[in-house]
């Protein structure tokens, strides 16, 4: 049949697919943060103990019974202390210090041991501790020719390296490790690999 004139006819719809998930963009790869429990514990209890004592305190005042010796004392101090009295400068400064703590503690991601790794599944997230790290790198340097022993420290951005060299040249041996640290930095998988820093010496003499 023919359609009649004045008529359009709707074109079907393709839906484009969903990408696979190695096609979408994976979220970056950030730092882990720390629940901190042992500082939150610390301070909830210091305050559920201060705050415990003072409603007592408020609650017995309004029974009719005085009040306690601190709170009488503390008040009285306050009222007849000057601003720059050295106490209460020291006391404003605690006070401002801990405060400070408190910020950085809430501000900052913690588990700085913990170097966080490349980003392969949207769902999936993976980290190397720095021990771990160091002790691979320490296994590959010992397998290079000339390498007596070898200590590797781990930081965020640097890997240090100090390896003992008992015979061929140092200058052999230290390209020697650059290039095999090198890969093996490059396959620990982490988000931002450490920057390399390589000593090599000869080993002290005993006695």
């Amino acid at each position: 049949m023919s359609e009649p004139e004045g008529t359009t006819r709707r074109m079907p719809v393709l839906e484009k697919p969903a990408p696979p998930p190695e096609e979408r963009a994976l979220p970056r790869a950030g730092r882990f943060w720390s629940v901190r429990r042992v500082p939150a514990g610390i301070v909830a209890a210091l305050l559920l103990g201060a705050f415990g004592v003072f409603l007592y305190d408020v609650v017995a005042v309004r029974a009719g019974h005085s009040a306690m010796y601190w709170r009488t004392y503390l008040a009285g101090q306050l009222a007849t202390r000057p601003l720059d009295d050295i106490w209460v400068l020291i006391g404003a400064g605690v006070a401002a210090a801990l405060g400070l703590w408190l910020l950085v503690l809430a501000l900052t991601p913690g588990l700085r041991a913990v170097l966080p790794m490349r980003r392969t599944h949207p769902d999936v997230r993976a980290g190397l501790h720095r021990d771990a790290a160091a002790l691979v790198l320490r296994d590959r340097a010992m397998e290079v020719s000339g390498v007596q022993s070898a200590r590797v420290r781990v930081r965020r951005r640097k890997a240090e390296v100090r390896a003992a060299s008992h015979f061929r040249e140092l200058d052999e041996v230290h390209a020697d490790l650059d290039t095999v640290l090198g890969e093996a930095v490059g396959a620990l998988g982490l988000a931002r690999p450490p920057r390399l820093a390589v000593r090599v010496r000869r080993p002290g003499r005993k006695g």
